[in-house]
């Protein structure tokens, strides 16, 4: 344990003094053109549960370099960016055998990166051009091309706290860039978007590219997807503001190699049927102002059907939420949250039925800030807590209590697709045991100005009778790191 105190205080006594004002850089033009980017460093020091062998405690660190160009214009704009991970001092010790698997993302880097502890790439990030007043009408424009995309990020909010919520808690949940990691995705194929005050209606269809986990993000994987979705905001008086949408995805793999789920490994290895799943659902958030302060609320559902290699699927998930940012305390701004959510598991290894809720394309990790574990076939009881005593530090700290839903089923981790050969998602047996794990962790956010801040976060994960039965030499679990990011 001393060792991730030590980790804590040398990151914070090396960031704080950074909350000092700098000057904000002068935006660099080439003519008509607009150059812009970023640089992220990130220390990671994990401590994986306790395996019989490898090495489950080391620190890694990870980089990210991202250089566009763009322009704007009245009938079309063009982007091309690029990006460079550079990851260092991988754990070459971090996988153990059996069903203990891979300790921690810093094994999923080395082994994705054909056993490299130090390894960089550059490729494109985004290169499109955005058609606007497509067909002479000034709400619709598509993109085409290789470009990031968000689900549910379709509307950007007026209201403040309606648009943390949705950053937060709505965003990426099934298709995202999974900007967590030191490679991240992007999407190739179209966006196309009908933009009114109201409403509006978003229709995509792209395949998503290599990255992720792996420093080459270059080529593709036989997956691909169609998104559409139709989303309008609600403000019928002065003290109300709200959000709803309705989507529908489908989702196709063709990648002849072994799915994760609970089946025997003679019965997967048999089948090599497409994984190709709707999923219908949408989501609705509500915030509102009163005398005792502003208390918000969020539904979130989705069902999925279709095929599951050669399995029927039948699955689904449920989140709820509240908060309540009540007006004692104004100077530290508190912002309470509980919520629960639910996405189905499989009972049943042996019929004819994948009952897994499939989390797609997602970014897993706002979901999971300690990120070992997902959305699927998971029972998430959680609160949070968030406090900004400044303008430019927020602190905040979440509470999860995790059980998988169903005991037949096993418990993932992941995040989807990202090589040709590799399913996206780890699958480890539970036992027959439910009970996960209980996660405590803690985040400070130093905004110092609109181009540089800062991120110190630790979480602390008590294993229960699934980890117990998995890694019976020790069930507790940490993750720290340390952040910078530097925009222009």
């Amino acid at each position: 344990m001393c060792r991730f105190i030590r980790f804590g205080l040398i990151a914070m006594c090396t960031l704080l003094p950074l909350a000092g004002q700098q000057p904000a850089p002068t935006p660099i033009k080439l003519g008509t053109w607009t150059v812009s980017g970023s640089i992220r460093s990130r220390v990671e020091n994990w401590q994986w549960f306790t395996p019989n062998s490898g090495d489950p405690g080391y620190t890694f660190m990870g980089n990210n370099l991202r250089l566009g160009i763009s322009k704007q214009g009245k009938t079309f704009d063009w982007v091309f960016e690029f990006e460079a991970p550079i990851l260092l001092n991988l754990p070459d010790n971090a996988v153990a055998t059996g069903v203990q698997g891979q300790l921690g993302l810093g094994a999923g880097y080395y082994v994705a990166n054909k056993k490299q502890q130090n390894v960089a790439g550059l490729f494109p990030k985004q290169v499109y051009t955005k058609v606007n007043n497509l067909f002479g009408n000034k709400a619709s424009s598509v993109r085409i091309g290789r470009f990031e995309f968000q689900d549910g990020s379709e509307v950007t909010a007026k209201n403040a706290t309606l648009g943390v919520i949705k950053r937060d808690r709505v965003h990426q949940r099934l298709i995202g860039p999974f900007v967590f990691t030191h490679v991240m995705r992007s999407f190739d194929g179209f966006h196309y978007v009908y933009n009114k005050p109201k409403i509006n209606y978003t229709l995509i269809g792209a395949a998503p590219t290599r990255g992720v986990l792996q420093v080459d993000g270059w080529g593709w994987m036989k997956t691909a997807f169609a998104y559409a979705s139709a989303t309008g905001q609600l403000t019928p008086n002065k003290a109300t503001n709200a959000e709803w949408r309705v989507f529908g995805i489908y989702y196709d793999d063709w990648r002849q190699i072994l799915k994760a789920d609970n089946r025997s490994a003679a019965a997967r290895t048999a089948d090599h049927g497409n994984v190709k799943i709707y999923t219908l659902g949408g989501h609705y958030v509500h915030v509102q102002e009163t005398s005792a302060g502003t208390l918000d609320f969020m539904a979130l559902g989705a069902g999925q059907f279709g095929k599951w290699g050669s399995l029927d699927q039948r699955s689904g998930m449920l989140d709820l939420e509240g908060g309540w940012q009540p007006k004692v305390l104004p100077k530290l701004k508190p912002w309470v949250r509980v919520g629960y959510y639910y996405g189905s598991g499989d009972g049943n290894p042996n019929d004819n039925k994948h009952g897994t809720f499939f989390q797609i394309l997602p970014t897993a990790r706002p979901f999971a800030r300690f990120p070992f574990f997902d959305m699927m076939n998971n029972n998430d009881r959680f609160a949070m807590l968030t406090v900004r005593p400044h303008k430019k530090l927020t602190l905040k700290s979440e509470v999860h209590a995790l059980r998988l839903a169903n005991h037949n089923d096993l418990w993932y981790q992941g995040g989807g697709a990202y090589q040709p050969w590799t399913f996206g998602y780890q699958a480890r047996t539970g036992g027959g045991a439910r009970g996960l794990a209980n996660l405590y962790d803690g985040s400070a956010d130093f905004f110092v100005n609109a181009h540089l801040s800062a991120t110190l976060y630790y979480g602390y994960a008590q294993g229960k009778s699934v980890i117990q039965a998995i890694y019976p030499k020790g069930t507790t679990g940490h993750l720290g790191y340390a952040e910078l990011t530097y925009r222009f």
